[in-house]
């Protein structure tokens, strides 16, 4: 009876000290999932330095909660911004609400493609151009933007997105962004 206690005790023992099968952030291979209709990795790359250079500026940490009214608040940069790499950020259209749609939720009166999609909690909105899911590494936008006449409101999109993930990754609060 205590040979069979002690081998289950043993049994669990090594079941526990088994590493988990989650992969850390840092050791996710480095780059993106990307599934726009039409932007490459490069691109995408390309973006994200942008992103690395502005948070190592200032970084802004609610420019949502200004559209309230709020103060601004304004950090000095954080140069540990080059530090942080994409790993395994998906990046996806997700399809534009129609402006009917959009009405009815909300009653914002837009023409068709709207430029706006649902997001999700713990989003501070409820419709825009973008959001990002930290904890799963996922960037949304409107899939109208990618094709949009004035490709630099793309570039600002996907920009704005990861810094907030690099901000995110930094540890600091990015409740308001």
């Amino acid at each position: 009876m205590r040979t069979r206690l002690l081998r289950r005790l043993m049994l669990l023992a090594l079941i526990l000290a088994q590493p988990g099968c989650s992969t850390s952030y840092n050791e996710l291979p480095i780059g993106f999932i990307n599934l726009t209709h039409r932007t490459s990795d490069a691109f995408l790359l390309v973006r994200w330095r942008n992103a690395q250079r502005a948070v190592a500026m200032q970084i802004d940490l609610n420019p949502i909660g200004r559209l309230h009214g709020q103060p601004p608040r304004y950090l000095p940069g954080d140069a540990r911004a080059y530090s942080v790499v994409p790993r395994q950020i998906t990046v996806q259209p997700v399809p534009d609400l129609s402006s009917e749609e959009l009405f009815l939720a909300a009653g914002i009166v837009r023409s068709d493609p709207t430029g706006f999609i649902f997001c999700p909690a713990p989003c501070n909105v409820v419709y825009d151009s973008s959001y990002t899911v930290f904890s799963r590494r996922y960037v949304a936008y409107a899939a109208s933007w990618e094709f949009a006449p004035d490709p630099e409101i793309f570039d600002q999109i996907l920009e704005y997105e990861f810094q907030s993930q690099i901000l995110y990754r930094l540890g600091y609060d990015v409740r308001e962004r």
